[in-house]
């Protein structure tokens, strides 16, 4: 038995409802997306659900569009609900990890600069072992103070530069479920 989870954090149709989502990048990351979403399962790990909700707009359970992302499918094993950044905080999935003997996190999902990198940090620093799957992470192009656009490539990349080796080992979608067989085996 794994002692790993795949969170997959806020994959949910509310994004599509944001003027910024990138809908010509989006294909790319579904096919990552999923990819890992069948390997988890394949390897029988189990696969933790997080949506974001806020009390207005595409993010509030008023809306409808507090659901799974329809190019993708995915039947968790547990679905949480943050109102943070974090899915660390607030959520319960702290609790179900240690219930359930989670020790090592594969973080995936959206944005990649906020929820996901947050959730990674948060998991470092309650000492899980994290693989960020930054190929299974979408986000949108953010304009700086300064008037630079960040697009997402550079923001993906920014963001693996500053977890790697410190909060987590990037890794591809095969990279970390071959580390899973790998620990199975051993």
């Amino acid at each position: 038995m794994s002692d790993t989870a795949l969170l997959v954090i806020d994959a949910q149709e509310s994004f599509r409802h944001l003027d910024n989502w990138q809908a010509d990048l989006a294909p790319a990351y579904f096919e990552r997306q999923q990819r890992l979403i069948n390997g988890a399962k394949a390897a029988g790990l189990p696969i933790l659900q997080i949506f974001h909700l806020s009390e207005t707009g595409p993010f509030s359970e008023a809306s409808g569009l507090v659901e799974t992302l329809a190019e993708l499918t995915i039947a968790p094993d547990a679905i949480f609900k943050k109102r943070r950044h974090s899915a660390l905080v607030a959520s319960g999935l702290d609790v179900w990890l240690t219930e359930h003997g989670i020790g090592r996190l594969i973080v995936s999902g959206l944005r990649t600069e906020q929820c996901c990198e947050t959730t990674t940090r948060h998991a470092s620093d309650l000492g899980y072992t994290v693989d960020y799957v930054g190929e299974a992470t979408f986000t949108s192009p953010i304009t700086d103070a300064h008037g630079h656009t960040w697009s997402v490539s550079d923001l993906r990349a920014r963001t693996e530069a500053v977890l790697a080796g410190r909060f987590a080992r990037i890794a591809t979608v095969e990279e970390a479920l071959d580390a899973v067989q790998e620990s199975v085996a051993a």
